[in-house]
């Protein structure tokens, strides 16, 4: 009966702290304005703006000051492509600098003088690119179409090499490519720019929206001299665990219906790759919803002000959706970045949504991921519990922490007052 007795106090105690958090949420306009509008809004918007994520015939100036047989096969070559025209073909590099300034092209190429003359000569040969870097999609189609005829032209000229030397086509074909292969890539057979990051992007969403409105909750109560365990007073009563998982229940129950129309009913709508079984995607989801509310109540206490949250979100995103490693890989990151990036649920959570729904691997193909995101919640539970019992004894015994710091800024010679008066500039 006891047991009873304590188990029905316990979960009076959790739905008090629950039902009482969703209260202060659904009344700050501030937190419904992130959770909502910007949950909602924001996983739309980033698809419009790279709806087009295939970019074609991005225009480029050539210079050929080499105006051999070579480089104009190579300029022929180059302007065949999917990816790149050739829209101007200029005197000197002046002139096709003028033009990039002007937008009219977004790529240079350049063949020097002796181009033609070191293969002739079956020396190295070079040619230079030069992109506009105020959009990835234009570097990124001028690097693929230079790549993919440069690697042909490579081909073409040792084929005429060993057939001056005596080869047949075939034999020549066999030392240069002894090995037959096909480049195929299933997931993105376009190298369209979106599918990549959109489903990078996606989850970090989950993640930045739920930390942005958590804190801008803290930052209001903080304002206001109010923490949770004073709100109402007999809170402060109840355990540390109610009130963590009481308050995380709230957030936890509004991100799943968020998170779920992120995660599926987003890419349905723009069509991105949804390879992944329902249900593993939604345990992935489950435990990266966890982890992120965990992770969001333990760093929200260091807010002290509304305003704060918005300076982090411009300096933690960009952050946040580097060290996924959907821009680069994680291989090569420094071991300070590497170990940086276990601090963030979406380093996990991204990498696991893509292994599932874009390449469309089993449970097990994110198994690291969800064994990592386990300990990562654990640890942030229990720094959660931490962070708000230490809150909770700072606002108890406010009143003795503040004379103490007068008394040892009345002994080190400081006055306070005049400090405070320096500062507002009174």
């Amino acid at each position: 009966m006891a047991n009873k007795g304590y188990i029905k106090t316990w979960f009076s105690n959790w739905w008090d702290v629950f039902s009482h958090e969703l209260k202060d949420i659904f009344s700050d306009g501030g937190v419904l304005l992130i959770f909502f509008v910007a949950g909602l809004a924001y996983p739309l918007l980033y698809n419009l703006v790279y709806l087009n994520g295939i970019l074609s015939d991005t225009p480029i100036a050539v210079v050929d000051d080499a105006a051999c047989p070579d480089s104009r096969r190579f300029i022929r070559e180059i302007d065949a492509t999917r990816e790149v025209e050739v829209a101007a073909r200029c005197v000197n590099m002046a002139e096709a600098e003028r033009l990039m300034q002007e937008r009219k092209v977004n790529g240079i190429v350049y063949f020097p003088k002796d181009f033609g003359e070191k293969l002739a000569h079956n020396e190295t040969a070079k040619l230079s690119l030069y992109a506009d870097m105020s959009s990835f999609l234009y570097y990124k189609n001028a690097m693929i179409a230079t790549n993919f005829v440069m690697l042909h032209e490579i081909g073409q000229i040792q084929m005429e090499r060993y057939s001056l030397a005596g080869m047949t086509e075939q034999e020549a074909s066999q030392v240069i490519k002894p090995l037959g292969y096909e480049d195929n890539n299933p997931y993105n057979r376009a190298f369209d720019y979106s599918i990549f990051l959109i489903s990078a992007i996606l989850m970090i969403i989950i993640q930045q929206t739920m930390f942005y409105g958590m804190s801008l909750l803290v930052g209001t109560r903080k304002e206001r001299n109010r923490n949770f365990s004073s709100l109402p007073a007999h809170y402060g009563k109840y355990g540390i665990m109610r009130i963590v998982l009481g308050r995380g229940g709230a957030y936890w129950l509004l991100y799943l219906g968020i998170g779920m129309y992120i995660a599926f009913i987003v890419p349905a709508i723009f069509g991105l790759p949804q390879r992944g079984q329902f249900l593993d995607v939604l345990t992935l989801l489950l435990f990266f919803i966890t982890d992120c509310v965990f992770f969001s109540m333990t760093w929200c206490t260091l807010i002290t002000r509304r305003e704060s949250v918005f300076l982090l979100f411009l300096a933690i995103s960009p952050i946040c959706l580097f060290l996924t490693g959907c821009s680069w890989p994680t291989v090569a990151f420094p071991k300070f970045w590497k170990v940086f990036s276990y601090i963030f649920p979406s380093t996990f959570g991204v990498q696991g949504y893509i292994n599932l729904n874009t390449a469309g691997g089993d449970i097990s193909a994110a198994g690291f991921q969800l064994r990592t995101m386990v300990i990562q919640t654990i640890i942030y539970f229990l720094l959660a519990c931490a962070s708000i019992n230490l809150e909770n004894w700072v606002t108890r015994h406010m009143d003795t922490i503040r004379e103490k710091r007068d008394d040892l800024a009345q002994k080190v010679g400081i006055d306070r007052e005049e400090d405070a008066r320096i500062i507002k500039g009174v």
